[in-house]
């Protein structure tokens, strides 16, 4: 691994090596190093460059410093910064003799591990969706708050030229698809340069330039990368287009948010563990079926670390194609757990989909815990019940709880309550060290949210 880094920084005449890491509520940070202090040694016992008590939820002022080591096989040069390359971190404590419980990418890692070690390979992979718009402005203070989005491509006030109505922006083609350059240009760099496979890209549901780029399977920490890629250079192309692009689960009201749905398929060597071919229904496992069972069980707990912040609440409402019920069937994105049947008799794309993630998660903690929560479906043989093949936003009240259908939790606040009470599937890779304080951090979160007065407070109570 040296040789190839020394290589390349050699050959590139790459100046700066970006040292890239994620804090535990999902946020990308860098420490920036001179590439005259990449070589062996330094490759061998890392950089002692990093704050852990200025990163969210890593350490105390007492106690951090902490040693970063790069990653193997994550050394890419930027293509955004001449004569600089970047590359993922392995974060250690101090003395850089252990790596930090609490750094997401550890987490990933583990789960990986963990798997490995019941017997099965996990291949995990995202649909990120996102907004690409014109202009935000966003003002808080005590006595003014509000924001103002202007998206060329939605007509939410006045139909003009190619603009979309609310909920139109499904595979529209261009001109109506006025961001199919941008998105061309993120998914080109994102192979060239970062060699993150892309599988495809279009235009989402929500008419103000919602998008999604989907990429190829990989493992759980490799998955964590690429996200944290595809947002940096999303980002990127869009501030020199002029443009800003959001990751917020819900940043148009009336409109469909933006989801991070999870795929897994776990393999025994060459085989498929959650394909059956004498299965009917949808050529599933028992396997892939306990799965689902630990998804199911474990779903309301989940939802603190998927749908993780108070904007993930106002996606999760019946009418937005989000999954609000914990539920599966093939084909159904009104479950929580979809089967996606496009092919039969298809070993090589039998995989389960989680859908109520959201790209505000952390993404390395969200596999993580989808992973751990399945496993632990399978190691318990937890019942996932039958199927339902209808429409359940459309299903009366008494027929859902007829079924024993449980809803996903309407608030962060309640979702933190479930991890609270539901987090021992999780401890084979999470820390209970990392889960305190990420319950800790998200709270802190919600208190500062819930103190701020809303312009929607004053619109209904002013005159209460």
């Amino acid at each position: 691994m040296s040789e190839n880094i020394l290589s390349e920084i050699e050959s590139k005449k790459i100046r700066w090596v970006n040292l890239l890491l994620t804090d535990i509520v999902g946020q990308l940070h860098l420490v920036t190093i001179s590439s005259k202090l990449v070589n062996n040694e330094s490759l061998r016992e890392g950089f002692g460059k990093l704050d852990g008590s200025s990163v969210p939820g890593f350490k105390e002022i007492f106690e951090s410093d902490l040693v970063l080591k790069i990653a193997p096989d994550t050394f890419k040069v930027d293509p955004f910064f001449e004569g600089t390359g970047d590359a993922f971190s392995l974060i250690y404590d101090m003395f850089g003799k252990n790596r930090l419980g609490r750094d997401p990418r550890f987490v990933a890692e583990k789960s990986g591990d963990q798997l490995k070690a019941e017997g099965y390979t996990p291949f995990v992979a995202a649909e990120l969706e996102f907004h690409i718009f014109d202009e935000v402005k966003v003002w808080v203070s005590g006595t003014s708050s509000g924001y103002i989005v202007r998206s060329k491509s939605a007509g939410f006030e006045k139909k003009k030229d190619y603009s979309l109505p609310p909920k139109g922006g499904y595979y529209v083609p261009p001109p109506i698809d006025d961001s199919i350059e941008i998105r061309k240009e993120i998914s080109e760099i994102l192979e060239d340069a970062f060699k993150v496979r892309v599988e495809a890209h279009h235009h989402e549901v929500g008419a103000a330039g919602q998008g999604e780029i989907n990429f190829e399977m990989s493992g759980p920490e490799k998955l964590g990368d690429s996200v944290q890629i595809v947002k940096y250079v999303s980002r990127m192309v869009a501030v020199r287009r002029g443009k800003i692009v959001t990751f917020m689960p819900k940043p148009i009201q009336g409109d469909n948010g933006s989801g991070m749905h999870i795929h897994v398929s776990l393999w025994k060597g060459n085989k498929n563990a959650f394909y059956e071919e004498s299965d009917n229904y949808a050529m599933l496992s028992q396997e892939a079926r306990y799965f689902i069972g630990g998804l199911l069980y474990h779903g309301r707990a989940l939802s603190a670390i998927v749908s993780p912040t108070v904007n993930s609440y106002k996606r999760l409402l019946p009418g937005y194609e989000a999954p609000i019920f914990l539920a599966w069937s093939r084909g159904n994105r009104s479950a929580a757990v979809r089967i996606p049947s496009y092919y039969k008799n298809s070993e090589r794309t039998k995989r389960i989909e989680y859908r109520p993630p959201d790209p505000s998660a952390n993404p390395y903690l969200a596999v993580s815990a989808v992973l751990m929560a399945g496993l632990d479906g399978i190691k318990r043989k937890i019942d996932s019940g039958d199927p339902v093949d209808e429409n359940i936003y459309h299903m009366p009240e008494e027929k859902v709880k007829a079924l024993g259908i449980s809803k996903l939790p309407s608030s962060l606040d309640e979702a933190l309550k479930e991890l609270e009470s539901d987090f021992s599937f999780l401890l084979p890779v999470f820390t209970q060290d990392l889960i305190e304080k990420y319950i800790e951090v998200k709270r802190e979160e919600l208190r500062k949210l819930n103190s701020k007065i809303s312009p929607a407070e004053f619109y209904y109570y002013l005159n209460i």
